[in-house]
């Protein structure tokens, strides 16, 4: 059973300092599995989260930021700065988020929120992260786990974002792997695909953590209950409730996923693969999405080092690192130690 009623605050965990080997800038549309991120980014020893960056996507952005800021508060990490970002794809047209995956609230419907008080970043997210490379350049990563507007309106503001930002870890696309809104498209992706296409061209030093591997990552519901029973808390409490939400959704669509009664283990990757890309095997080479049309939100890796006739596929494209196989495992196991430590106070 959930204590999801329960209103006691703990006392904040003490703020990482800068010697955390990476510094995040969180983009993300939170959502089931970026509220598993964040917990896990929180939770790692090794990760500074420096920002929240908000986006459409799950929920509507003015519901992502609200949630960001919620999850951030129960955890006791409040501080840390949250904005919000673009409401819209850049050129298709919006539609509606997906209530019957993560909930009309985006966590799973929670029956109640506690008050809390911290408040949103005036600045929008795209000049954010603009701000925060220019401000510590060569030393902020961003992973972003939604549609990919922010990045793309802070290349806008500065063109030089490529070289002032450490790297880029996007969970999104999809390779070999069929997509999960349509036969070759991913989500992320699909919902913004011209902005999607600006990040891969970009020349960020750059990760896709696409549904060829999240689709190997099962974490069942019983973990995060077990998470919550180790570490009681609310911040624990209220990512079980949105996991058992989230795995009714996957376990009536895959009979493998319902075995197990869990849910795929998407954004939650993208951190992994900051913090242990040794569990990752990789392919290189240039990535375009294709912006209209029945394959709308494809993800395209050029894969042969051949001649295509068409443009696009050009030296002038820029390559990335774009995850195939995973140590599915290992990260389970990485997961599990991560949030049963102790980040979270007494």
């Amino acid at each position: 059973m959930t204590r999801i009623l329960q209103t006691t605050f703990y006392p904040p965990a003490p703020t990482m300092n800068h010697l955390a080997p990476h510094r995040v800038i969180y983009d993300t549309d939170p959502g089931v599995d970026d509220a598993m991120a964040l917990y896990y980014a929180l939770a790692h020893p090794d990760i500074e989260v420096v920002g929240v960056t908000t986006t459409f996507g799950n929920v509507t952005v003015e519901q992502a930021a609200c949630n960001a800021l919620y999850l951030l508060a129960i955890a006791g990490r409040g501080q840390i700065p949250v904005t919000q970002g673009v409401a819209a794809p850049l050129v298709k047209a919006s539609e509606a988020p997906p209530d019957h995956i993560h909930g009309a609230d985006g966590l799973g419907n929670l029956p109640q929120r506690v008050a809390t008080h911290n408040q949103l970043d005036a600045r929008t997210s795209a000049q954010f992260i603009v701000d925060m490379a220019r401000q510590h350049p060569g030393e902020i990563t961003v992973v972003a786990v939604g549609p990919l507007g922010n990045l793309a309106l802070a290349l806008a503001i500065e063109p030089a974002l490529p070289q002032l930002l450490r790297q880029v870890i996007i969970m999104g696309g999809a390779v070999l792997e069929p997509g999960n809104v349509s036969p070759v498209a991913e989500a992320n992706i699909w919902n913004d695909p011209h902005a999607a296409d600006i990040v891969f061209t970009a020349g960020f030093d750059l990760t896709m953590v696409g549904l060829d591997v999240t689709h190997q990552v099962i974490l069942p519901v019983h973990l995060f209950a077990q998470i919550a029973q180790h570490r009681q808390h609310l911040a624990t409490d209220t990512l079980h409730h949105a996991v058992a939400f989230y795995a009714n959704f996957y376990s009536g669509l895959y009979p493998h996923v319902a075995e197990i009664h869990g849910c795929f283990g998407h954004d939650v990757l993208a951190f992994v693969a900051l913090t242990n890309p040794e569990l990752f095997s990789t392919a290189t080479g240039r990535v375009r999405v294709t912006v209209d049309g029945l394959a709308q939100g494809q993800t395209m890796l050029r894969r042969k080092d051949i001649a295509y006739p068409q443009s696009g596929w050009g030296p002038e494209v820029p390559d990335t690192q774009v995850c195939m196989q995973v140590q599915a495992q290992a990260c389970k196991d990485l997961i599990e130690r991560t949030l049963m430590a102790d980040w979270l106070g007494v």
